[in-house]
């Protein structure tokens, strides 16, 4: 999956295939922005702090939000320096053109030190999965031999033990999750984490393949499609109380864009758009928060240092 998506990321333009929630609409950007803002308030304004995206496509949901941060913050704006966290060539290429003032990173560690604000919008779901399935010999787990899946002999365990149930481990989220709860209770900060899967965990097999738009054979012409499996928010969040953070969360992404003013947001957009562009406006905004389209199935989880309260868009 990870040699997969690397293929693909760096040989095809991802957004023929999918849309993200920035390239859906502006406001989405703008908020996250603005959360931002208030974030590095809550933390007490310090005078230089990391603002960095971990998986940032080719740079809209940063720009969106560096735009409403420079118009409403400018004090925020002066004390933060936009860094991002990618590996493709080719998606590095676009951003350096559209975003000139960040600094691009191959991973976590190569951000600088000191207090982050860092948001991962639809990052951890193309991290590799491995998955496990309950065979009436023990579990097995599945590896990919001549473009098909094989499974071998695996020592597990998992909760649910009826025969052939699928159990998704998303190593390599956890991982990415744990080292920045670490930096995060060292140095300072909240991160973000926007992505659709699950709030409680438990069984089942999600990984899918996409293609223009459609479903494909996630095994079929590797590197041609995007790989993603649900995140599982629970593991998450462990994985982040382990490193020494406390977290809020996972909520829905409707109620959670709702409480930032997406709705108001929009309606103020509106009155100033054409008549046309007004119901583009709203189309969005609702494909991003009603429970039909994206607003349940994405949830939103903070990562803060213990030292923090609840930030904003989080109920106590």
């Amino acid at each position: 999956m990870a040699r997969a998506n690397a293929a693909y990321y760096a040989t095809r333009d991802p957004f023929a295939d999918f849309a993200t929630s920035p390239e859906i609409s502006q406001i989405f950007g703008e908020l996250l922005g603005l959360w931002a803002g208030l974030v590095w308030q809550m933390m007490g304004s310090p005078g230089r702090i990391v603002l960095a995206e971990a998986g940032p496509g080719r740079g809209t949901l940063m720009r969106d939000a560096l735009r409403a941060i420079r118009r409403a913050l400018p004090d925020f704006a002066e004390a933060m320096s936009p860094h991002l966290i990618e590996t493709s060539p080719r998606l590095i290429g676009e951003l350096a053109t559209a975003l000139p003032d960040a600094t691009i990173h191959s991973d976590l560690s190569g951000l600088p030190d000191g207090p982050i604000i860092l948001i991962a919008n639809e990052f951890l779901d193309a991290l590799p999965i491995r998955q496990f399935v309950r065979r009436e010999t023990g579990w097995t787990e599945r590896h990919i031999e001549n473009g098909r899946f094989i499974e071998v002999p695996a020592d597990a365990s998992f909760p649910a033990n009826e025969c052939g149930v699928v159990h998704e481990y998303g190593e390599a989220a956890e991982e990415f999750v744990a080292a920045l709860a670490a930096r995060i209770a060292r140095m300072g900060g909240v991160a973000l984490i926007v992505d659709y899967g699950s709030a409680q965990g438990g069984p089942g097999e999600s990984l899918q393949a996409i293609r223009a738009g459609v479903p494909v054979d996630p095994l079929a012409e590797p590197g041609t499609a995007d790989l993603t499996a649900h995140v599982d928010f629970a593991r998450l969040a462990i994985a982040a109380t382990e490193a020494g953070c406390s977290v809020s969360g996972p909520i829905a992404q409707g109620a959670f864009l709702a409480a930032l003013g997406i709705h108001e947001r929009t309606a103020q957009l509106g009155r100033a758009a054409s008549p046309e562009m007004a119901v583009r406006l709203l189309a969005a905004t609702r494909r991003l928060t009603s429970a039909e389209a994206m607003g349940s199935l994405f949830k939103t989880l903070a990562i803060r240092h213990p030292s923090m309260r609840i930030p904003p868009g989080f109920s106590a």
